[in-house]
C-alpha cells in the first residue's frame, strides 16, 4: 500500500500561547508532591517496623481478626479517660 500526498498543506501551526517555557507553579507543587510521595514509599519500603506491620496484617489469622472487628463498642471520652488513668498507675 503506498500512500501519497496529493496537495503540499501546511503543517498545522501551533499555539503558543497555551503553553509556557517555565512550569506553572501548580505544576511544581504536583512535582513535589510527586517526589514527597516517592520519598516517603521509599523510606516505608526499608523501615524495618514497617515491614514487620505489613507482615502481621497480611497474615491470614490476623486480617480475619481485623476484619471482624466492629466499632459497636463506643465509649465516650470521660470513660476512656478514667480507664487509662486506672490502667496507667
Amino acid at each position: 500500500m503506498q500512500i501519497t500526498t496529493i496537495a503540499n498543506s501546511p503543517s498545522p501551526a501551533r499555539d503558543t500561547s497555551a503553553v509556557s517555557p517555565a512550569p506553572s507553579s501548580e505544576t511544581r507543587r504536583i512535582g513535589d508532591d510527586v517526589a514527597q510521595a516517592r520519598k516517603t514509599a521509599m523510606s516505608a519500603l526499608t523501615n524495618d517496623r514497617f515491614r514487620a506491620m505489613l507482615e502481621q496484617i497480611t497474615d491470614p489469622a490476623s486480617s480475619g481478626a481485623l476484619m471482624t472487628m466492629r466499632g459497636d463498642n463506643v465509649v465516650d471520652f470521660k470513660s476512656a479517660q478514667a480507664s487509662y488513668a486506672d490502667n496507667s498507675e
